[in-house]
């Protein structure tokens, strides 16, 4: 073990010397027999991998991502790496050299995803893209402020390309719920997917847009882009926080208002966390019947009280929100993920009056309406 990494620490040292050869695997390759001396074309196979991962993947934790499933990875110290694929976190057997490794990859990542991370700026947040069409949500913090180790957070997003027939299959929802769903579909209804993290609120949505008329055209605005729903005519808008200079950004409001130039039949916000639920609210009341959105929140009951906090932020008060929400949201369809880490439609229901009480109509475990 400590020779493999004294390799590669030497052949890094030869990469930062001469860039140029990093995609010249013959050349690695090369490099790696001199420095190593007798090796296995296996061994070299090896090291060339790790060599690809530490340049352009998430190094020792890109064979966590080959895991059916999972969805986040988290770096707690060099040797409390945990992964979740929908049944709780999992010890992996991935480990760090030491506390530096850790930090060396969240720089790196960092960098990837336009920011820093440094002493002075000892946390960060952002997207990266991959080849195979994912996204990773980087999350990490410093140590200080972490108190013991660098952390590193992952999340990650692949597509959300479900049908409705699919989750059927999977016991998300029951054949007389599909319908029931369908039905809203056909009618234009304007909804809201709400549910805890992880509760499959994006895959539902994209399900959902899949039964949308083909003649439609479906405008979806996102933070990250993971609504990839089956049908022809979907345009995806996706927000942007600022650069390092602090410049740049465009936020989801941004994005609302230009979807509303765009001759959108249904407007589509894959996650309301912000002060966009003013400017979505409004275009639901402006004509723009059957669009849709998803928030966290755990029950129906909650939802009001979400939907307050987040208008508050876009300076529309309570009043306001709720004589808005009553005329622009006509169905809440909330997911909830069990113990065992499936994921169902735990209610349907409606916001109704003002101010504005949530009613459900249907929960788990009851008929069909």
């Amino acid at each position: 073990m400590a020779r493999t990494e004294a390799v590669l620490e030497n052949v890094h040292r030869r990469i930062a010397d001469h860039p140029e050869i990093v995609g010249d695997a013959g050349e690695l390759a090369r490099i790696i027999r001199q420095e190593a001396g007798v090796i296995s074309d296996g061994d070299v196979l090896e090291l060339l991998r790790r060599l690809r991962n530490d340049s352009a993947g998430i190094g020792a934790l890109e064979p966590l991502l080959l895991i059916d499933g999972v969805t986040d990875i988290v770096v707690n110290a060099p040797n409390q790496v945990f992964f979740d694929r929908g049944a709780g976190l999992e010890e992996s057997d991935a480990m760090f050299a030491d506390r530096a490794a850790i930090r060396q990859l969240a720089s790196r990542l960092a960098v990837a995803c336009g920011r820093r991370l440094d002493d002075a700026q000892p946390y960060v947040d952002g997207r990266l893209a991959r080849d195979d069409g994912s996204i990773i949500r980087v999350h990490a913090v410093l140590s200080p402020p972490a108190q013991d180790s660098p952390c590193l957070s992952l999340r990650v997003l692949r597509p959300a390309q479900t049908t409705l027939t699919e989750l059927i299959h999977r016991g998300t929802v029951t054949p007389g719920i599909a319908e029931l769903l369908r039905e809203i579909i056909r009618e234009r209804r304007s909804f809201l997917v709400v549910g805890g993290t992880g509760s499959g609120k994006t895959t539902m949505l994209s399900a959902l847009l899949a039964e949308v008329d083909h003649r439609e055209r479906i405008v979806c605005i996102e933070d990250t882009a993971e609504l990839r729903p089956p049908h022809p005519h979907v345009l995806n808008l996706v927000a942007r926080a600022c650069n390092i200079e602090g410049s740049g950004e465009i936020t989801m409001a941004d994005l609302l208002r230009q979807a509303l130039r765009m001759r959108p039949d249904r407007i589509v916000v894959g996650e309301i966390r912000g002060p966009e639920v003013v400017d979505l609210l409004a275009a639901l009341n402006t004509g723009h019947n059957g669009g849709a959105g998803t928030i966290h929140a755990n029950s129906l009951a909650e939802v009001p009280a979400r939907l307050e906090a987040l208008a508050a932020l876009g300076g529309l008060d309570r009043a306001a929100l709720h004589s808005q929400l009553a005329a622009a949201v006509d169905v809440v369809i909330v997911m909830k993920r069990e113990a065992d880490g499936t994921r169902q439609v735990h209610q349907i229901g409606t916001l109704e009056g003002v101010p504005v009480a949530a009613h459900v109509t249907w929960e788990a475990g009851r008929p069909a309406p």
